[in-house]
Parts: structure tokens; sequence; C-alpha cells
């Protein structure tokens, strides 16, 4: 699998230094049978991991505007028991969540024991466009790093699995997108004109991802970055990444399953036993 995860190995992330697209003979119907192979596994892990409760799980993504985040959560999520999934978008603050600190809004999100939730944008909006647009102090928004990077640490001390997505389009598909967006009846309403404003912004919206994902990338919380230009390699990187993740728990979560099943058992066979004692 063809992709590139930091996890604090030393190097600078540099983005235009990966390709945004599919691998060399890697094609769509390779692609989407691969992904079909995990969708089960997938659905049985998080039926393991509900049932078990010891872990919880937090997908991050961000991405330039086209980049795809709605589409990789339709197609992730799709593979779920939506009985342990919460999809939460996070836009401009509100007046109560600016009067807070800035992960204020986000902790209250954060996925209990057995869960997942899929973080559409995130905490990591607060040194990207914060940066980029001036709207806080460099002095802030500096100091942010270490704050997410505890946060995080935090999460998975208590046993978040926490997989950070970054998904790296090139400007010349993004461009397609959004005029693809604008020209279909489905999809005009989500026509925004700040989607072509932001573009004014490339150079420094790329500086701002590529020290975001440097300064908190750790083994605990490591991100993807995805090559994205195609959408069908976009859902099967985020779909195995999600899933060798998961499969590290597999057994933890077997015995745990197994010995809470014996115990139900002696539960049920100690009631059976007194209501024959007592007929």
């Amino acid at each position: 699998m063809a992709r590139t995860v930091y996890d604090q190995d030393g190097r600078k992330v540099r983005l235009d230094k990966i390709s945004p697209e599919p691998p060399a003979g890697m094609t769509k119907e390779k692609a989407q049978r691969r992904f079909a192979a995990l969708e089960a596994e997938l659905f049985e892990l998080q039926e393991m991991m509900w049932g078990a409760k010891r872990h919880s799980a937090l997908i991050v993504l961000q991405g330039r505007d086209g980049a795809g985040k709605d589409g990789a959560i339709k197609h992730v999520a799709g593979c779920l028991n939506p009985r342990g999934v919460r999809v939460v978008s996070f836009g401009v603050p509100t007046e109560e969540e600016r009067q807070h600190d800035f992960l204020w809004r986000v902790h209250g999100h954060a996925p209990r024991h057995g869960e997942f939730a899929l973080f559409n944008r995130s905490h990591y909006e607060d040194v990207l466009v914060v940066r980029v647009h001036g709207l806080a102090p460099k002095s802030l928004w500096k100091e942010r790093y270490g704050h997410i990077a505890d946060f995080e640490e935090l999460l998975a001390e208590h046993g978040t699995i926490v997989l950070k997505y970054f998904l790296h389009i090139s400007k010349k598909e993004q461009k397609e997108r959004l005029l693809e967006r604008e020209s279909s009846p489905k999809t005009a309403w989500k026509v925004n004109v700040n989607d072509w404003k932001e573009r004014d912004y490339w150079d420094e919206y790329t500086e701002a991802y590529e020290e975001a994902i440097s300064r908190t990338a750790a083994p605990h919380a490591p991100w993807v970055v995805v090559p994205a230009n195609a959408k069908w390699y976009r859902n099967l990187v985020i779909a195995e990444s999600v899933v060798e993740a998961l499969r590290a728990r597999r057994r933890e979560w077997k015995n745990a399953l197994e010995a809470m099943a014996r115990k139900a058992r002696a539960g049920v066979a100690a009631y059976r036993k007194e209501r024959q004692a007592g007929s």
C-alpha cells in the first residue's frame, strides 16, 4: 500500500514530494476489490471493539476544499454499524466556543469506549485557517501544537485509537472538482465562493499543513498522507489503515469478550440452578 505515514521519525513533511496520484499498477477495479474484501473485517472489528469496551477510535480527516472528506466518511462509515458511530463537523466557532479554550468544543465529542468518532475537520483548524488568516497572534497559535499533541496523548492513554488523515490533492484536481460541483445540479448547493478565495492561499496552507503534520505526529497518533486525486484509491488507503490499526487489538478484544461470555454463562447457569432448587 503506497501511503506516507508520519510518526515523529525525524522527517519534515514535504507535500510537494508526495504524489497525490495512485501508485503505478493500481487500478480502480483492483482498489474496489480490495476495499470490498475489507468491509466485513472492518465491521467485525468494530463489533468486537463495541462489545469489549476497551478502546474507542477517533478518525480525523483534514484536507483542502474539495479533497473528499465527506466522500471518505460516506465510504468508511458505510462499512460500520451506525449504532456506534458519530460524525462531527467542525465549522466556524460559535460565540460560546470562542469564549473557551480552542479544545473545549472538541473534547466533548471524543468517542466513548466502544465508539467510532469521525471528525470532518477538527482541532487542527486552529493551526491552519487561524494561522493562514491571522485570526490569532503567532505567539498563541504556535503554542497550540503542543496542546494538540498533549490532548491526543491523553486520549490515547485512555484507550482511544487516534488516526489522522490528510487528503492530499493537487491544485489542478481541486479546480476540476470545484468546477464539477458548480455545474452539477446535485452538488451546486455546495458551491461556496470562499472555496475559490481560499485557493489564493494555496502555498500558505501547504506550509501550515506541513508544520501541523510534522509537529503533531506520534506513534500513538500518526498522520497518514493519503493520495486523494483518485477517490477510489483514497477510500482504500483509509480503510486499510483503519483495519490495520484495529487488528492490533483483536486478540485483546477476543480475550475480553470470551471472559465476558464465561461470566454471563455462569450467571445464567446459577439462575437456572436456583430456579430448579425452588421448584
